[in-house]
């Protein structure tokens, strides 16, 4: 049979639309085979590269997920380390040994590195079957934020936030002049001049809403170009 596919890459699917027909299409992430075709099983963009088709999601609670870069916040100081705030139903700890370089004493004030929340760029290193979440902040870019505001955003939006290869907050950096970190779990940290912080804002809602439309990229260049210019 010919292979088919029937949708555009980045257009707007529904649960129960056929996507592909054929064999040599495969399933990806949001879709199912249902015998030569392939079916989307929730809302999101279709996703298409080198013949599999996947659902890039457009809202939904972030899942923990391995190797996941996140912004989390401190929300208790336990013996050995610290519990944070992910975002999302399940908290995930920080211990001592993937804290800091240094040995750290039985019974030193853990305050003193880490207090109540702090925000924190980290990197998922286990999630086991019951969601029990082990970060890190030993790699490069995880670090502890130093003041800067906190903007939530939708997860699911996050890699158009993003961009490829992170064009997208590469544009938002060199328009603003901010700093900016984006974390996996739909949180961004950015510090920069009060206005720079305000477009960036800005910038970042405006991808986050239009996230399902083509031509993003050019379109967000354009307004940084006129507003951040003023």
């Amino acid at each position: 049979m010919v292979e088919t596919i029937h949708v555009k890459d980045r257009s707007v699917v529904v649960p129960g639309e056929t996507l592909a027909e054929g064999m040599g299409v495969l399933p990806g992430f949001g879709t199912f085979r249902d015998g030569d075709k392939i079916v989307c099983s929730r809302l999101g963009l279709a996703s298409v590269e080198d013949k599999v088709i996947k659902i890039v999601p457009m809202s939904g609670v972030y899942q923990p997920k391995l190797n996941d870069r996140i912004i989390a916040r401190v929300s208790d100081i336990l013996l050995s380390g610290w519990r944070l705030d992910t975002r999302c139903p399940y908290s995930a700890v920080l211990s001592t040994k993937d804290a800091v370089t240094d040995f750290i004493p039985r019974g030193a004030n853990l305050a003193e590195y880490f207090g109540l929340n702090d925000w924190l760029v980290c990197k998922i290193v286990n999630v086991t079957s019951q969601m029990l979440v082990d970060v890190t902040l030993k790699g490069p870019g995880l670090l502890k934020l130093q003041g800067g505001r906190i903007v939530d955003v939708n997860a699911a939006k996050v890699p158009r936030i993003v961009g490829k290869d992170g064009s997208m907050m590469e544009l938002i950096k060199g328009a603003t002049g901010c700093d900016i970190h984006v974390g996996l779990n739909g949180r961004v940290w950015l510090k920069g001049s009060p206005q720079g912080e305000i477009i960036a804002i800005d910038a970042i809602r405006m991808i986050e809403a239009e996230a399902h439309l083509p031509g993003l990229t050019e379109k967000v260049n354009a307004w940084l170009q006129k507003h951040a210019r003023r």
